[in-house]
C-alpha cells in the first residue's frame, strides 16, 4: 500500500456548524462529494500534535456509518496518526467510544453518530470530534472548526483500498496501523469494575424478577448481549431487538414511551410477568427505565442514583457533587441539598459536564433527554444507567417503582414532562423563541392562566472551572410556588426545528403523589400555550411526543 498523500481540491459547503452534538445532516447531504471530506479535513487543520498519535474511530452503525469510516480512515493516514482503534464493523457506541480513548490515552476520537435520531437512505447521519478526555470537542474547537469548513480548498487523503473491518485485527494503510478491536471488551471492563455483578446475577436470577432490554435495532444491542446475558447471566431473549442495522429496523431509536411503545406496553401487562424495563438510543448514550406499569421520568431517575449512591461500589465513598442541565427537574437539587453536596445547572450538552467531571467537582450528570453518567467517561452513558438501577434494586430488593414512591415521600415530588414539537418550520421556531425574548421583561410579576410569574429569564451560564460563558440556553418562566416552565430550541435534528417545552410543579404532600403527570401540570400547560401562543405561531395543535 502506498503512503504517498494526495491533495484534491474542493469548494466550501455552506451550513457545516457543529450543533450541540457534532454536524447533523441528511445522509443526501454527507454523500455529496467532498462533503464528509471537507468536515473531517476542517476537524485535522484544527489539531496540533497529533503526528504517530492514536485516533479511535467508531459509530453507531446506521446507513453510510461504512462508509464514512473507509473515507476517515484514509484521511487520518494523510494527517500523519500513527495508530487508530475502529471497533469491529465500525461499531463503537459513544460511551464505549469515551471509555476506549480514555483507556488507550488516545489522542482523541472521531464518532459517527446521529444518536437517536431516525437512520436510512433517506434519514439522518452526523459526526463528532471528542477530545482526548473522552468527552465531546468544546465551543472553541467546533467554531474553530465551523470556520475552516467555510474557507477550506482542498483536503488530504490516501490512495489505498477499503480494509476489512470485519476481522480483529492489524492493518498497514500507509505509515499508520489499523487496529480492529472488539467494541465491547474495553467498555464491559470498565462497566465491571464499577458496579457488583456478583449481586446484579443474583437478582436477574431470582424467579420473581425478570427484566427486558429493548435495544432498538441500534449499537446497544452487542453490548446489552454480551453484559446481561452473557456476563450477568440474564436469560437469552432478555435483550429484544438486538441486532443493529443500518436503519434501526425503520423505528425511531429514541427511549420514550412514544417510540418504545412495545416495552412501555409490554410493562403494563402483567400477563408478561415483566418486572423491569430498559431501552437505550441510537448510539447507546441514552436510557429509559421502566417499573411495572411505571414510567421512570430521566429527571427522576438521575436523583433516584445519586440517593442510592452508597449502594454501588465505585460510588459508596460518596459524591464530590452532581450536575444536570437547565432543563432537567429540580429532584436532584433536593438530593444534592440533603447530601451535603454541590449541584451544578448547566446549559443542555455534555460537553459542559465534561468540564466539571475533569475538575472532580462533580461525580453523577443527568438529563432530561434521558442522558445520565458520571465520571467513569465523558459521554452520557445509557447501559451504564441501567446497570445502576439494577445494582440498586438488587442491593434494595424492592421493585422500581416502589424505590421511586419511596424517593418522593422523602424529598417529595418534582413532577415533570417534556412536551416536544418535532420538525415544526425552523423560521416559525426562531419567531416564537424571539417574541418570547422580546416579552421577558413584562412577564415578571404578572399573572398568566391563574398563576402568578416571580420572574422570567434567558439562562446563561459562566462555567466554574474555566469561566467561558454560554448565552441564550433557554427561556424560563419561574412561578413563585417553584413551578417551571422552559422553552428551547434543540440543536440535535436535522430538518426544521424542534421546540422542547419542559414543565415542572414540586409536590410535597404525598397524598397528591399519584395524581396522573398531564393532570398535574394542566395549569402550566395552559400556562405556555398562553405565554408562548405555541399553536399559532407553529400551526400545531398538541406535542409530537409527550415524556
Amino acid at each position: 500500500m502506498t503512503s504517498n498523500v494526495i491533495v484534491v481540491s474542493s469548494q466550501p459547503f455552506a451550513g457545516q456548524k457543529p450543533g450541540t452534538s457534532g454536524l447533523r445532516k441528511k445522509v443526501a447531504v454527507f454523500r455529496q462529494p467532498n462533503y464528509l471530506e471537507n468536515f473531517v479535513q476542517a476537524i485535522f487543520d484544527n489539531l496540533s500534535g497529533q503526528q504517530g498519535q492514536t485516533l479511535v474511530l467508531g459509530g453507531d452503525g446506521r446507513f453510510y456509518n461504512d462508509v464514512a469510516i473507509q473515507t476517515i480512515l484514509r484521511m487520518a493516514a494523510a494527517a500523519g496518526f500513527g495508530r487508530v482503534l475502529v471497533g469491529r464493523d465500525g461499531i463503537l457506541s459513544t460511551p464505549a467510544a469515551s471509555a476506549v480513548i480514555r483507556k488507550w490515552q488516545a489522542f482523541g476520537g472521531i464518532i459517527l453518530s446521529a444518536s437517536h435520531n431516525p437512520g436510512g437512505p433517506d434519514d439522518d447521519f452526523g459526526i463528532k470530534y471528542n477530545l482526548n478526555n473522552g468527552g465531546p470537542a468544546n465551543e472553541a474547537f467546533t467554531d474553530a472548526v465551523y470556520q475552516r469548513t467555510q474557507e477550506i480548498s482542498a483536503y488530504r487523503t490516501v490512495d489505498v483500498p477499503d480494509i476489512d473491518l470485519g476481522k480483529i485485527g492489524e492493518v498497514k494503510i500507509g505509515e499508520m496501523t489499523v487496529s480492529v478491536i472488539d467494541p465491547v471488551a474495553d467498555y464491559a471492563e470498565l462497566l465491571e469494575s464499577l458496579f457488583d455483578f456478583e449481586q446484579i446475577t443474583a437478582l436477574l436470577a431470582r424467579p420473581d424478577f425478570r427484566m427486558r432490554f429493548d435495544a432498538m435495532h441500534a449499537v446497544t444491542g452487542p453490548y446489552a448481549k454480551a453484559i446481561l446475558e452473557v456476563r450477568l447471566g440474564a436469560p437469552a431473549g432478555t435483550v429484544v431487538n438486538g441486532t443493529p442495522l443500518a436503519d434501526f429496523g425503520g423505528g425511531h431509536p429514541d427511549p420514550n414511551p412514544v417510540y418504545a411503545a412495545d416495552l412501555i406496553a409490554a410493562l403494563s401487562d402483567p400477563k408478561s410477568g415483566l418486572s423491569f424495563g430498559a431501552a437505550s438510543d441510537g448510539d447507546g448514550d441514552r436510557n429509559m427505565v421502566v417499573g411495572r406499569n411505571f414510567f421512570i421520568s430521566p429527571s427522576d431517575s438521575i436523583a433516584i442514583l445519586a440517593a442510592n449512591h452508597a449502594l454501588v461500589p465505585a460510588y459508596a465513598k460518596g459524591l464530590a457533587g452532581v450536575a444536570r442541565s437547565m432543563p432537567t427537574s429540580c429532584a436532584l437539587d433536593r438530593v444534592a441539598q440533603a447530601l451535603g453536596i454541590p449541584c451544578y445547572e448547566t446549559p443542555t450538552g455534555w460537553k459542559y459536564f465534561g468540564s466539571l467531571l475533569d475538575a472532580g467537582k462533580a461525580t453523577l450528570c443527568g438529563e432530561e433527554s434521558a442522558g445520565t453518567g458520571s465520571n467513569h467517561v465523558r459521554e452520557k452513558d445509557g447501559l451504564w444507567a441501567v446497570l445502576y438501577w439494577l445494582n440498586i434494586l438488587a442491593a434494595r430488593g424492592e421493585y422500581a417503582e416502589d424505590i421511586v414512591r419511596d424517593h418522593w415521600r422523602r424529598f417529595g415530588r418534582n413532577v415533570y414532562s417534556r412536551h416536544d414539537y418535532e420538525g415544526i418550520a425552523t423560521e416559525a421556531g426562531d419567531r416564537l423563541m424571539a417574541e418570547l425574548r422580546v416579552r421577558l421583561p413584562q412577564l415578571a410579576g404578572s399573572t398568566c392562566a391563574g398563576l402568578r410569574i416571580a420572574a422570567a429569564d434567558d439562562f446563561a451560564y459562566t462555567d466554574p472551572v474555566d469561566g467561558s460563558r454560554s448565552e441564550r440556553q433557554g427561556v424560563r418562566v419561574l412561578l413563585d410556588d417553584g413551578s417551571r416552565v422552559v422553552f428551547r430550541l434543540s440543536g440535535t435534528g436535522t430538518e426544521g426545528a424542534t421546540l422542547r417545552v419542559y414543565l415542572e410543579r414540586y409536590v410535597a404532600d404525598p397524598a397528591q403523589h399519584e395524581v396522573p403527570t398531564q393532570t398535574a401540570l394542566a395549569p402550566l400547560i395552559e400556562l405556555a400555550e398562553t405565554v408562548a401562543q405555541i399553536k399559532s405561531i407553529t400551526g400545531r395543535q398538541e406535542p409530537s411526543v409527550i415524556s
